[in-house]
This record gives structure tokens, C-alpha cells and sequence, in this order.
């Protein structure tokens, strides 16, 4: 079997985790070329993670026409992911593109359209389903034996200082199309559609507290409404104890993400005792889910390998990061329009396209300091 070419579109902070995927399946693809606009950038990222054979170019249009690259990683700024997505499967090529999937739900149809109408393969970076705690917890969510969800907590707390935002397109309505709603906890609400479905409705508050290089939120708190259950979801930047998770209530048990389980009985009375048995038949059937061969960006790559060969159905596809950002673009129309907003945001919505969001948002501060580049090491938060 010949193995897949394989190009990286941008080499910054995440870029890694894709050089991480594609090493773990080497048996299947081979970078071949690293695209940046920033050459040196390119040639550093190269030489610190042993591509020094891969081909460097700084313009991605040349690649388009290339025979020898099949699928490209689109590790890039949120704002420009549905042009080069576009035209990469416009060229034949299957895309992996980072979350989030586009800066605008306008943007998400004309990909999935251009997808479909050229039978290529467009997946959305959903690391966090490939965790072996959210893998076992949804194993046994579906097997039905704790009956309805009826409340789900997420919480997606994070910490980025004031200097995460000088790197030239964060920070920005335009370019990076919202603040850490859309950006970091898209993966918790990509989950929680994953556990839960779409909700019908959503009704949002943000704002920016602690950072005053950016016009975007750095917080949004938010209620959403199921047919038979509610959900809250709470995002930030400003918290000093940087973790995800998820409380996920029951009729049978409370279980959460990471894992724990806790079960009660009901008295006479209508008050409660433990439940140890149940308790210990959860805690069991947790222990005895085999673990994931591989984990986050590896295991997610992995299967869009597969599902390039035809050996496995695509997990998270175009429709999945669409779905994602209709719920939270109707975080920030709930939040602007101070109203509960239904779902899905229709095409007529100003919240449908980047143009008409860019006329509604508020700018919290001017973004007035701006850089090329940031180095250090990143955080991708808790398991």
C-alpha cells in the first residue's frame, strides 16, 4: 500500500500534535512538506521536530497541483480555514482542518458542500473524544443502564495571560472569529453534542474581565435547553486552576469527566442513603472498558486514515464542527441580543456570517499590541 502524502499548513503552537498524528502512523503517511508564510518559522519547526528532509514552501496555492500530497493538515487561523479547505478539496486533496472548523456558520455549508459535491474527506479536529475517560464514560451512557440525563455541568476552565493575545491574528472578531467560547471550549461543546445532542435553545451572558488586548470575551456563562434535560456550560480564561470537565446527572447515578461515580437510594421520606452497589457495578463495568490503543491527536488521525482507506466511518466530520459552532454562535447571539436564542441559527441570522456578526459583536478593548510570532510551550488543559 502506498503510503499518503501528507502537508502541514502552518506551523505554530498545534502543529506538533499533528506531527505527533501522522509519526504514529507512519506505516501509513509521510510529511512530506511544511507550509508557513513565515519560512525561518518553517525551517526551525522543521530541524526541532526531525523533518529536516520535508520540502518548505510559504504559499500553500503551490501544493495544490502536486500529485504527490493526498491530505493536508490545516493548522492555521481560524478565519482562513474555509479558503484553504476549499481549495485543497477543490485540488483532490482530503483535509484535517484544527477547530475551530471556521470562522463563521456560512463558512462551515460552503466546506461541507464543497466536501460532498467533491467526495473528499473533511475532518474536524475533535481531540478530547479520544480520551479514555470520555470514551468509557460514553460507553456507558449508551448503554441505557442510568436511564434520562437530565443536567449536564461543563465546565472549560482555562488560563491565558494578557500576553497570549499580542500574537498577531488572536484576539480579534476577524481573524480569530470569537474569544475562548469558541476557541477552547469547542472541544466541550463539540462533547456535549457528542453525549447529548444539539439543544433546542441557549440563553448566554459574556464579557471580558482580564484582558485588555483583545476585543473578544474571556468569559461566557450559558444555560441550554433540551426536550428533556438542561445543560450549563461555563468558560473562561481567567481561571488560575486550569481544567475541563463534566458533571453529568442521572436518574440512576451522577458521573463526571474525569471520572468518578456517585449513587444514592431514595427514603421513605424522600431523602437518601448510598448506594454502594451501584456504585461498585459502575465503578466495574468503568474498569473493565479496555483502554484506547492511542489517544487524542494520534487516535483521531488515525481514524481519519482509516476512513481515507474505507476501513472505518469518519468519527468527526464537517456536519460535527458545524454542529459545534451553531451552538456556540448562538452563545454570542444570546449573549449580544440579551434573549434566549433557538437553534439551529437560521441563514437570514446575522449571526449566520462573519460580516454580519462583525456588525453586532462588541469590542470589549483595541487590540494595540501585535507580534509575528510567540515561542514557549503551549497547554492543551486537562484530560
Amino acid at each position: 500500500m502506498r503510503k499518503l502524502g501528507a502537508a502541514i499548513i502552518g506551523t505554530g503552537n498545534i502543529a506538533p500534535q499533528h506531527v505527533a498524528g501522522y509519526l504514529a502512523h507512519s506505516e501509513r503517511v509521510e510529511i512530506k512538506v511544511l507550509c508557513d508564510i513565515f519560512g525561518d518559522k518553517a525551517e526551525k519547526f522543521a530541524a526541532v521536530h526531525g523533518l529536516e528532509d520535508c520540502e518548505i514552501v510559504t504559499d500553500y496555492h503551490e501544493l495544490l497541483g502536486r500529485d504527490d500530497i493526498d491530505l493536508v493538515s490545516l493548522c492555521l487561523p481560524p478565519s482562513v480555514h474555509a479558503e484553504a479547505a476549499i481549495d485543497f478539496m477543490n485540488a483532490g486533496k482530503d483535509v484535517i482542518c484544527e477547530k475551530p472548523m471556521a470562522a463563521s456558520l456560512e463558512e462551515t455549508d460552503r466546506m461541507n458542500e464543497t466536501a460532498q459535491r467533491t467526495g473528499r474527506i473533511l475532518a474536524v479536529i475533535s481531540q478530547n473524544r479520544y480520551r479514555n475517560n470520555l470514551y468509557k464514560v460514553k460507553k456507558i451512557l449508551d448503554t441505557g443502564m442510568l436511564g434520562r440525563i437530565l443536567f449536564v455541568k461543563v465546565n472549560s476552565f482555562w488560563y491565558r495571560g494578557t500576553n497570549y493575545y499580542t500574537l498577531w491574528w488572536r484576539g480579534t472578531w476577524d481573524k480569530e472569529g470569537g474569544g475562548c467560547t469558541l476557541n477552547h471550549a469547542v472541544h466541550q461543546i463539540d462533547i456535549l453534542n457528542y453525549l447529548m445532542g444539539k439543544p433546542l435553545s441557549i440563553t448566554s451572558v459574556m464579557a471580558n474581565l482580564a484582558h485588555d488586548n483583545a476585543e473578544i470575551e474571556d468569559i461566557s456563562l450559558s444555560l441550554l435547553r433540551y426536550p428533556n434535560a438542561l445543560a450549563e456550560v461555563n468558560v473562561t480564561l481567567c481561571n488560575h486552576d486550569e481544567r475541563q470537565e463534566f458533571e453529568i446527572v442521572t436518574e440512576k447515578a451522577t458521573i463526571t469527566v474525569p471520572w468518578s461515580v456517585h449513587a444514592v437510594k431514595q427514603l421513605p421520606n424522600g431523602f437518601f442513603e448510598a448506594n454502594p452497589e451501584m456504585e461498585k457495578q459502575l465503578q466495574d463495568m468503568y474498569d473493565s472498558i479496555p483502554d484506547l490503543e492511542m489517544e487524542g491527536h494520534p487516535a483521531e488521525i488515525g481514524n481519519v486514515l482509516k476512513a481515507i482507506a474505507g476501513e472505518e466511518e469518519l468519527l468527526i466530520d464537517g456536519k460535527a464542527g458545524k454542529d459545534a459552532l451553531d451552538v456556540i454562535y448562538g452563545i454570542y447571539e444570546s449573549a449580544v441580543e440579551r434573549r434566549e436564542v433557538t437553534l439551529p441559527i437560521p441563514a437570514d441570522s446575522p449571526f449566520y456570517t462573519k460580516e454580519g456578526m462583525l456588525g453586532k459583536v462588541p469590542v470589549y478593548h483595541e487590540k494595540s499590541v501585535s507580534v509575528d510570532n510567540i515561542d514557549g510551550d503551549i497547554t492543551l488543559g486537562r484530560n
